[in-house]
């Protein structure tokens, strides 16, 4: 896709946007349930299933997705997406691009050790690896609007209420 098909596509959305702000509210999901004997939980996802299990760290043997690990991959997903439609979009052409995204946890938080250690992830680094010619303002530009407009890096940064029902 060029930025002329990209602008193309999007023309409708942001006019439709504009002219009722309330449609451009959107409504993302997730379903999963217990498939599987064991400290997991099965997850829908567009590829398949994805069985989540507890970290070694925290007592699971490795064979399962670590939460952690899925989030670093929705967060790397989001970044990837959101830069290559930045990048799209200024006309700027990357090649053999390389992304990798790490957090560092606590395992103590989440087992109930100390209630001083975090339950959840610190600092995240997000690196994008490319080859281009576009000089380093403008990649500095594409980098700010990358973490601007990623709908995961900005929930992480300001994070929303998050209430758990049961029904």
């Amino acid at each position: 896709m060029d930025a002329e098909e990209l602008r193309a596509r999007q023309a409708p959305l942001k006019k439709r946007y504009r002219q009722d702000p309330g449609s451009a509210s959107v409504v993302s999901g997730a379903t999963g349930e217990y498939r599987d004997p064991g400290i997991t939980a099965t997850i829908d996802g567009w590829a398949g299933p994805v069985r989540a299990g507890q970290h070694p760290a925290t007592g699971g043997d490795g064979s399962d997705a670590c939460s952690a690990d899925l989030l670093m991959q929705a967060l790397l997903g989001c970044v990837g997406v959101t830069f290559r439609a930045v990048t799209t979009a200024m006309g700027v052409t990357v090649e053999n691009v390389r992304l990798t995204a790490e957090c560092h946890w606590d395992a103590r938080g989440t087992l109930g050790l100390d209630r001083e250690a975090p339950v959840g992830v610190g600092e995240i680094s997000v690196t994008i690896t490319i080859d281009s010619d576009a000089d380093d303002g403008r990649l500095q530009r594409i980098a700010a609007s990358t973490e601007r407009y990623c709908v995961v890096g900005q929930s992480l940064a300001s994070p929303p209420t998050i209430t758990v029902v049961r029904r």
